[in-house]
C-alpha cells in the first residue's frame, strides 16, 4: 500500500470511528497510537504504535514511513472535565501537538490533520458560526478551547515556516457508539451518554445542568469521521478549516426529551431538575455548515433520532 494514515488517538470515540472509515478507504494502512488500549477489532485491523507523544522521539518513531497523520490524541470530556483538569489538559495537550506536528515536519508527511473542537467558538456571538469568523471571535474562556485553539495555531505556524501540508476539522457535539458516561460524576462525560444513563436508570425528575435552553447541534461520530476522512483525502482539503457537523441546532431540554422518547418514555411524564451550571457552559453552538458542502461536497447524513436510539441501545447492552 502506497499510502500509511498514523490516526493519534486512534481508540477514543471519534478516533475508533475514524479508523473504521479509514478501514473503507482502499489503499490505506492504518496504524494507531493511543495510550489506552485499542479494542480487539483495530487490533486485528490495523499496526498498534504505543508510547507517550510528547516525546519527540517517539513521536518520530511513530510517524515513521506514514503519510498522513490524523492527529486526534488529546484529554477531552464534558465540561466537568474542563474545570477539574484545567492546567492538565492545557500542558498535555499543547505538548502533544507540538511533538506531533514536529515530526510530521520532519517526515515530510503529505497531510497533516489536526482535529481542533467546536470549543474554539465557545465564546462566538455569530450564527451560525462560519470558519472565516474565527480571527474575530473572542477568545475561548475554558483551558480546553484554548488548547484546541492553542493546535490550530501550531498547525498553521508548521504551514507557514516548514510548509507542512494541513487540513483542520472541527467537530461539533459528537455523540454516538463508543463513549461511556461517568456514573459517579455526570459532567465528566458528554451530554448525551450521561442522559441516557440517567434516563435508563430510571432517575425521574430527569437531571440536566443549567436552565436547559443552552444549545447544541449534535453530530454523530460516523458522520464526524467521514467529514475527517473526505478532508484528507480531498484536494479543496489542502490548508483549509472545516466544520465537520450536522446544521440541527437544538436546545439541551429539546435533546433530553429526544432522548427520553428514544427510550421508551412517555413524553408527557417528563420533568426537569435543573443543576446549578458550571462557570463554562456554551451559551449558544451552531455552525455554519456551508464551506465543507461548497468544498467537500460533504455534509452530515445520520438522522438524529435514529442516532440517538442505536447509542442508547448500545449503551444498554454495554
Amino acid at each position: 500500500m502506497s499510502n500509511r494514515v498514523l490516526v493519534t488517538g486512534g481508540a477514543g470515540t471519534i478516533g475508533a470511528a475514524v479508523v473504521r472509515r479509514l478501514l473503507k478507504e482502499p489503499g490505506f494502512a492504518v496504524r494507531v497510537c493511543d495510550s489506552r488500549e485499542p479494542a480487539d477489532w483495530i487490533r486485528d485491523s490495523c499496526e498498534i504504535f504505543q508510547g507517550d507523544l510528547r516525546d519527540l522521539a517517539v513521536a518520530s518513531k511513530a510517524t515513521e514511513n506514514c503519510t498522513h497523520v490524523i492527529h486526534l490524541a488529546a484529554i477531552v470530556g464534558g465540561i466537568a472535565n474542563f474545570h477539574k483538569l484545567p492546567f492538565t489538559l492545557t500542558e498535555l495537550n499543547n505538548a502533544v501537538t507540538g511533538t506531533v506536528a514536529h515530526a510530521a515536519i520532519d517526515r515530510e508527511v503529505e497531510r497533516f490533520v489536526y482535529v481542533s473542537s467546536s470549543m474554539v467558538f465557545e465564546n462566538a456571538t455569530e450564527f451560525p458560526t462560519s470558519e472565516d469568523y474565527l480571527p474575530a471571535c473572542p477568545t475561548p474562556t475554558s483551558a480546553y478551547g484554548f488548547s484546541k485553539l492553542s493546535g490550530e495555531v501550531y498547525t498553521r505556524a508548521a504551514h507557514d515556516q516548514h510548509g507542512l501540508a494541513y487540513t483542520i476539522c472541527r467537530p461539533f457535539n459528537a455523540y454516538g457508539p463508543g463513549e461511556h458516561p461517568d456514573r459517579d460524576e455526570p459532567g465528566i462525560a458528554h451530554m448525551v451518554p450521561d442522559v441516557i444513563a440517567k434516563v435508563q436508570a430510571g432517575q425521574a425528575p430527569l437531571q440536566i445542568f443549567g436552565s436547559g435552553k443552552q444549545t447544541r447541534t449534535l453530530t454523530h461520530v460516523d458522520d464526524i469521521a467521514d467529514g475527517i476522512v473526505t478532508a484528507m483525502t480531498h484536494p479543496a482539503g489542502l490548508n483549509q478549516d472545516f466544520n465537520i457537523s450536522a446544521s440541527q441546532e437544538l436546545t439541551v431540554a429539546e435533546i433530553a426529551a429526544l432522548i427520553w422518547e428514544v427510550c421508551g418514555k412517555d413524553p408527557e411524564a417528563l420533568e426537569f431538575e435543573h443543576l446549578p451550571t458550571f462557570k463554562v457552559d456554551v451559551v449558544r453552538r451552531w455552525p455554519s455548515v456551508e464551506k465543507a458542502r461548497e468544498l467537500l461536497g460533504w455534509e452530515a447524513q445520520i438522522d438524529l433520532r435514529e442516532g440517538l436510539r442505536a447509542t442508547a441501545e448500545w449503551l444498554l447492552d454495554e
